[in-house]
Formats: structure tokens, C-alpha cells, sequence
């Protein structure tokens, strides 16, 4: 097993996408935990007023050449990944510009930490796209691959990438193949962008649209309890030697819940039930997707919110920050 990041002095972490929904509670969570945080994050989606106070913050896309130079310059311990091109729909209409992003830009910033000696890389991957329509529900990270996006082929390609550096280089990496992340400052167009959709909604006494019949099912975990595997994945030990499922690991629920149960929950916890309506299927849609979370369970983390408390939390939020009119109806992300 190789050793852990940690060490007795504070740690110097980059956090790419730290501007945005996930990526500042992670930044969060490292300076809570001791560490020393840089974020890094063009602002294409994400937002300065994210950046938690403590961090240093630097505006630049991780495809610029300059990343190079802010690794020598700072000597991160670790980078924690989380800037990418997260829209399905996007994929598909402009692959090229996803690839650009998630896998031309992850490679700059590989590169950068091989030659710069950072320890290791926390990856975010998708548990909810690269297996595709699995059989297997909850489904583990040994599933079949089966991606039906652009955006979940470049994901993967990154899990591949990240072993190659990890075989050829010894860049040590840990993949985080999220469920549908929400939580307070939730992106609507991002992973379960339907919950930040719904509470606005619903605050402005809008109809909730469903599309199709709304059985279809999604792995709903809580920001927080993500931030808290992306601590975990700075710590634990590894595999010296491995394939790619075993640097894998899912953050998920193990409970897939359907859009009709998430309406229902939503109009729980805001009180408000101006209705719904009913929408057309979306054309290449997963049906279910539900992760096991095992593997990470047996590393001590647990998803410790309820989806009524999250969802409770997250409305408050939404309810706290948001001004204008309805946001326009979406399934939101895989």
C-alpha cells in the first residue's frame, strides 16, 4: 500500500473548479481540515462570491499554460479536480469543446503535477454517466463502462489518463465517481440540477414539470457528505499495484429516487404544491442509476444526510439567495 498525503505540516492544496457548486465545498472542507487552499477556476460556471475567505484565488482556465508555473511556484502536496465540462446535452451538441475541457485540460494539469512532484490527484468522474444503463442496480465500480455521452466518454477517458500516469510517472490518484450531487449553491444546470430548479419553482409558485412519467430514478447525495469523501480520498492508503475500478470509487447513496418522489419532498419541506405538469420524455435519457457505495463505506465515510434534511437545507438555501423569476425546467445533469 502506498503511504497517505498527510503530513505533521499543513498541506498545500489546489482545488480546480473551486468557484463552483461542488468544488467550494471542497475547498471548505480542506481549510476546515488545516490545509492550505489555492482555487483555481475561470468563472465560466462558476462564482466568486463561492470562494470561501482563506483561499487564494486565481481566475485562469485549467487549460492554460500557466498552471505549469503556479504548481513550480506554490509546490502543491495535492490537486483535487473538480473543473470540467459537466453538461450532457452540451456534449452532444459540441464534443469537440467537451474533450478540450475535460481531457486536453485535465492533461495540462497532469503534466503540471509530474513535473512539479505533487503527491496525489483526486479525480471527479461520474458514476453517474460512464456506466451507462446498468444492469446492476446499485451498480459497483467493476460494472461494464457503457457511456452513451460525449461528456461521459470524457470522463472516463480521464480515469485512464490518471492510471497511465499513475503506472508510467507514479502519480498517485484517486477517482470519484459522484451520484447526483445536491445542495446550497447548486447550479441549476449541473449535477441534479432539477433540485435547484424545483425550489425555485416552488418559491415562485410555479408548476413543477416533470418529463415523462417521472418514475425515472437518480442517486440524490448531499454536498456535504461528497465534501467529506474528497477528505477521505486525500487520506487513504492504495493499491500499489491495480486495475482502474480499484483507484474507483462511488459517492452515492446506494437509494435511486424517482422524480416524483423528489417532487414530493420538495413540496414537503418548502410547503408550497402549486402543481405539476407533464412534459415529454427527454430523448436518450437513463432510465435508473443508483451506486453502490460500498467500497467507500468500508473506508469509514457514510452519507449522513437524509434526502428530506438535504433537501430541507438546500431550499433554505435557494430560498436565502435567489431573486427573478422561475428558472426554465430541466432534468438537470447525469
Amino acid at each position: 500500500m502506498s503511504a497517505a498525503v498527510r503530513t505533521e505540516q499543513a498541506r498545500r492544496i489546489l482545488v480546480t473548479g473551486g468557484a463552483g457548486f461542488i468544488g467550494s465545498h471542497v475547498a471548505d472542507a480542506h481549510l476546515r481540515g488545516g490545509d492550505r487552499v489555492w482555487v483555481l477556476d475561470d468563472l465560466s460556471t462558476g462564482r466568486r462570491e463561492n470562494v470561501p475567505e482563506g483561499a487564494v484565488f486565481l481566475e485562469a482556465s485549467i487549460e492554460d499554460p500557466d498552471v505549469l508555473d503556479l504548481c513550480r511556484d506554490v509546490g502543491f502536496d495535492l490537486v483535487s479536480h473538480h473543473a470540467a465540462q459537466i453538461d450532457v446535452r452540451l456534449s452532444v451538441r459540441d464534443p469537440e469543446r467537451d474533450a478540450r475541457i475535460n481531457v486536453l485540460g485535465l492533461l495540462n494539469v497532469l503534466e503540471a503535477a509530474k513535473v512539479t512532484g505533487v503527491k496525489r490527484v483526486v479525480y471527479i468522474s461520474s458514476g453517474g454517466v460512464v456506466y451507462g444503463e446498468a444492469e446492476e442496480r446499485p451498480t459497483r465500480e467493476t460494472a461494464p463502462k457503457l457511456p452513451l455521452s460525449p461528456y461521459g466518454v470524457s470522463k472516463l477517458a480521464g480515469e485512464f489518463y490518471l492510471n497511465y500516469y499513475r503506472r508510467v510517472h507514479g502519480l498517485e490518484y484517486v477517482a470519484l465517481r459522484y451520484g447526483n450531487v445536491y445542495g446550497p449553491r447548486q447550479d441549476p444546470h449541473g449535477e441534479a440540477g432539477v433540485v435547484a430548479i424545483f425550489a425555485t419553482r416552488l418559491l415562485a409558485r410555479e408548476p413543477l414539470v416533470v418529463f415523462g412519467d417521472g418514475e425515472q430514478t437518480r442517486d440524490y447525495v448531499y454536498v456535504g457528505d461528497v465534501a467529506a469523501a474528497n477528505l477521505l480520498a486525500c487520506e487513504m492508503p492504495l493499491l500499489d499495484e491495480g486495475d482502474l475500478d480499484d483507484y474507483a470509487f462511488n459517492v452515492g447513496t446506494e437509494v435511486g429516487t424517482s422524480v416524483n418522489r423528489l417532487a414530493d419532498v420538495m413540496e414537503s419541506v418548502s410547503g408550497h404544491a402549486p402543481g405539476r405538469e407533464r412534459a415529454a420524455p427527454r430523448r436518450g435519457e437513463l432510465r435508473h442509476s443508483a451506486l453502490n457505495a460500498e467500497r467507500l463505506r468500508s473506508r469509514g465515510w457514510l452519507p449522513r444526510t437524509s434526502l428530506e434534511d438535504g433537501l430541507r437545507t438546500t431550499f433554505k438555501w435557494v430560498e436565502a439567495n435567489t431573486s427573478g423569476g422561475p428558472l426554465e425546467p430541466t432534468e438537470g445533469g447525469p
